[in-house]
């Protein structure tokens, strides 16, 4: 069987063309998706894996298969406990205990970790690219590198051709568990070997109550901490929802309230009036899932765009559909 990288580019485009005409999904898509999974393969048997955990939408998609969407950048937690060992200390937890210390926490490891990325990943990363013969790049930009590849196809440019792989180090990534990865066009085309992986993950329940608890701040601001293309997050709780996680991670209090925890200690928010944010009542009974006004405007714009790119593996349901559930899904969640 021939690997996929091996292959010729018109070979490859072929497969792709191939591949796309089976599953009905775009062959850009197709395309990136096998470059998340390339990634995913060298991070997980670098020397740095055992740190490594694999989390956000992407993990829904890639190790979990909840959600049915193209999911396009990588998402990984390199454990506080590794890269600040020293700032903890004999901590029973690893937070710091006042807003001082969350500062100089918080800096110390931004610039640990930006140095590790760019001292550490990048260089082996290209290194594993040009043992290869691929024909793609890497930029870092603090916490993220960027790896640029030659397209074969294109898209609409919603989906751009690199995959980002963006690193956090405040946290230790727990609860997690090692979870096989694969290409999606893997079966389709069985002749053909597509990079693989085996990645530690963020158990979905935990990721539930991350996304969750986002889109509870963007209600309560109309804005979100990580720029634009936003909407994936609501389509994603429902997901959650109709495959059980949603409702595991309801019942257990002490993974929502350690969410709560560590979000309020690191990622403190307020809203548009200048009130805290009280994450501890979000999901105790006060967690909110639809926005209104002009917050409701934007995500509905960026639902459209997503819609327009081909990003969903089904038939997408309407905008107020989704937001239906996630009322549902709102109204369990604070249910006594």
């Amino acid at each position: 069987m021939v690997e996929f990288f091996q292959l010729s580019e018109r070979e490859r485009l072929d497969a792709l063309e191939s591949v796309a005409n089976t599953s009905g999904r775009p062959p850009h898509l197709l395309e990136k998706d096998i470059w998340v999974v390339w990634s995913l393969r060298h991070l997980f048997t670098g020397p740095y894996a055992e740190h490594l955990v694999f989390k956000g939408g992407t993990s829904l998609s890639k190790a979990y298969h909840v959600i049915r969407r193209f999911s396009e950048d990588v998402d990984l937690t390199y454990d506080i406990r590794a890269i600040a060992a020293d700032l903890i200390g004999d901590a029973a937890a690893p937070l710091p205990v006042s807003k001082s210390q969350e500062k100089k926490w918080s800096k110390e490891i931004r610039a640990r970790l930006a140095d590790w990325v760019k001292a550490e990943i990048a260089p082996r990363l290209m290194q594993d690219l040009e043992q290869q013969g691929l024909s793609a790049s890497v930029r870092t930009e603090d916490d993220k590198i960027f790896l640029h590849y030659a397209p074969l196809t294109a898209g609409t440019g919603y989906v751009a051709p690199a995959v980002m792989l963006e690193f956090g180090a405040r946290s230790t990534g727990e609860p997690s568990e090692p979870r096989a990865i694969h290409c999606d066009a893997a079966v389709h085309l069985q002749e053909v070997a597509f990079p693989a992986a085996i990645a530690q993950t963020m158990r979905a329940e935990r990721t539930f109550w991350e996304k969750a608890t986002a889109i509870h701040v963007f209600c309560a601001q109309g804005a979100f901490r990580g720029g634009d293309r936003f909407a994936r997050h609501w389509h994603d709780v429902t997901r959650l929802a109709n495959a059980g996680f949603a409702e595991a991670a309801m019942v257990d209090k002490a993974l929502a309230q350690a969410v709560a925890t560590h979000k309020s200690v690191f990622f403190p928010e307020k809203d548009t009036g200048g009130n805290v944010i009280d994450y501890h009542a979000a999901v105790s009974g006060g967690l909110q899932l639809v926005p209104a006004g002009e917050a409701l405007e934007k995500l509905a714009l960026d639902y459209q765009h997503m819609v327009d790119d081909g990003l969903f593996l089904d038939a997408p349901e309407p905008f107020e559909h989704l937001l239906e559930r996630c009322a549902a899904i709102q109204d369990k969640a604070n249910a006594p």
